[in-house]
């Protein structure tokens, strides 16, 4: 594998996420599924839950999208509260894991293959739609995928998502010491592309955008940002995923929780 920073299409970027999810889900399921639980909600490595959050509002009785959804374990969060969960992932190995999940629990997510930026439900058809680290930081066309997320919300719906915290971008992505130097610029939103050195095809691409540019499309497409959330490393929490880990938790954000409305 080798690793560079270049310009990539959405067509691109797509065409390398999907299988790269379909060969990791296993090891993603196997390594991470009791943190997330499979009737779990939670936003990111820090463990900050939606019973904590309450990012989404009361979800009882609403219709409710999980772009991003992998194997359905906030979908079935919802749907377990009373909601209408429906899940929707590029990888079709993450929503084999969801079908597991769903006999092995009695709690069913019904869900498609599909893209963000190409959303295959009616307008107007959905309350609330999330996406906790799933399909937004993977994608070229962050306009498309935000007005496609609106297309699909009835006026005064929610969207909430959360992300790699933008300012993670200028340090290493590494659980150590070494993490905790800042080595690029924070405004470089050159994409992280990871190349296969046989094929020469990318095979892995993350997509970054500072705070003002997520701040700026989303009120590009009509919402209206009601909340940012940060969460801080709890106390007595050791786990390390990838780059994030308690030596860097307790200094800087890892993640970022935004919350907004339409219209």
């Amino acid at each position: 594998m080798s690793v560079e920073r270049r310009q990539i299409s959405e067509a691109d970027s797509r065409r390398a996420n999907g299988p790269d999810w379909d060969r990791y889900a296993d090891e993603y399921q196997a390594t991470h599924g009791a943190f997330l639980g499979d009737t779990g909600f939670i936003w990111g490595p820090e463990g900050l839950s939606e019973d904590e959050a309450g990012a989404l509002g009361p979800v009882a009785g609403r219709r409710v999208l999980e772009v991003g959804s992998g194997a359905g374990q906030c979908s079935r969060w919802v749907t377990a509260r009373g909601g209408n969960g429906i899940g929707l992932d590029l990888s079709m190995r993450q929503l084999q894991h969801s079908r597991r999940i769903d006999e092995e629990t009695g709690v069913v997510v019904p869900s498609v293959v599909g893209t963000a930026t190409q959303l295959p439900f009616a307008d107007d058809s959905f309350d609330v739609v999330f996406s906790s680290f799933g399909a937004l930081q993977f994608i070229a066309d962050l306009p498309a995928a935000l007005s496609e997320a609106a297309r699909v919300l009835r006026t005064g719906g929610r969207f909430a998502f959360s992300i790699t915290h933008p300012t993670r971008w200028s340090f290493p992505d590494d659980p150590g010491v070494e993490g905790l130097t800042a080595s690029q610029s924070y405004w470089d939103r050159t994409p992280y592309v990871e190349t296969d050195p046989e094929t020469g095809t990318p095979s892995y691409v993350e997509h970054h955008r500072t705070l003002g540019d997520w701040v700026e499309v989303l009120a590009g497409n009509g919402f209206r940002l009601v909340a940012l959330k940060e969460p801080e490393w709890p106390e007595k929490h050791d786990r390390t995923w990838g780059g994030w880990s308690r030596t860097r938790g307790l200094l800087i954000p890892g993640t970022a929780v935004f919350v907004a409305d339409l219209g």
